[in-house]
């Protein structure tokens, strides 16, 4: 019996020709539906579902599980348009009755701001995880570090080693659209890191192609979105609080603590990566060393130090 990943792209071959052929559809535009679609071929073989048995629901759950990493509603909804196109031409050659997404309302806009943590309930989360564990140590450095330099999970799950400066506390992060930034890490944080590296991840099975990630799994791969979100979920209900958060939720943590303590939005703004404060404001490029200065008058993880 065929692997359900060769059904899927078998079928997602088929996709591309009648893309091409019977919709005459540029090549951008081609990719763009089979990069879509690839998403839910990936999550419907990871419950061994086959492109014939997909339902409703099934597609529901994947659009679920794309909020709950916080994709964006627009790609949300621009995902959804490609799984309809998809199953229109399943519906067309017979393999199936009738569309599954036919009837799926497209996303909405969500309409509130994640919920922000203060000092005590991430110590409250840390308190959750059991050091003596391999994986939750490495999830407790993992809280450490977007707690304390307000990285986006893409950008944490996305960590290389060639990253991580130690003699200077710092980070190069790349972030949206490949900009590079340099973010400031306290020593708790970056000990927690590094202790992991040297004493947890040493001793993983590394997967060809997966040797310049910073966090792995333990089969050797380095951690998705979904993963994180779901750990993250599981230690706030363990340590009872009752709030939606999200690896998100850490990031704006990380960035109400600099601004309701005073800090320069600039320096935060810098940080997180985020555009000019005004687009009438001559930009101006902020030295590491001020960044320090600011994130370690500023936010409480540096005055544990």
């Amino acid at each position: 019996m065929a692997d359900i990943s060769q059904i899927w792209h078998r079928y997602m071959q088929n996709f591309e020709v009648f893309l091409r052929l019977e919709k005459n559809l540029a090549d951008n535009s081609v990719n763009a539906y089979i990069r879509d679609v690839r998403h839910l071929a990936r999550f419907a073989s990871a419950h061994g579902l086959e492109p014939e048995q997909v339902r409703m629901e099934d597609i529901q759950d994947f659009l679920l599980d794309l909020n709950q990493v916080e994709v964006a509603l627009t790609t949300q909804a621009r995902i959804l348009s490609g799984i309809r196109s998809f199953y229109r031409m399943l519906v067309i050659e017979d393999a199936v009755a009738e569309n599954p997404a036919e009837l799926i309302e497209m996303p909405r806009q969500a309409r509130h701001l994640p919920d922000v943590l203060n000092n005590e309930e991430i110590d409250a989360i840390q308190a959750t995880f059991d050091h003596s564990l391999p994986d939750q140590a490495r999830n407790s450095a993992i809280v450490e570090v977007l707690y304390g330099c307000g990285l986006r999970v893409s950008e944490l799950v996305n960590l290389k080693l060639s990253n991580i400066y130690e003699e200077d506390e710092c980070l190069l992060i790349t972030g949206k659209g490949d900009k590079q930034r340099w973010v400031p890490i306290n020593q708790q944080a970056l000990r927690m890191m590094l202790d992991y590296v040297h004493t947890i991840r040493s001793h993983v099975p590394i997967q060809p192609g997966e040797e310049k990630y910073v966090f792995l799994n333990r089969r050797g791969r380095h951690l998705t979105r979904v993963f994180v979100f779901k750990f993250l979920k599981a230690a706030v209900e363990k340590a009872g609080i009752h709030k939606q958060v999200s690896p998100h939720s850490l990031r704006h943590s990380f960035a109400t603590e600099l601004v309701q303590n005073g800090a320069d939005l600039r320096a935060v703004q810098e940080m997180l990566g985020h555009e000019s404060i005004s687009t009438t404001e001559i930009y101006t490029h902020l030295s590491r060393k001020y960044l320090r200065e600011t994130i370690e008058t500023y936010h409480p993880h540096y005055r544990k130090n």
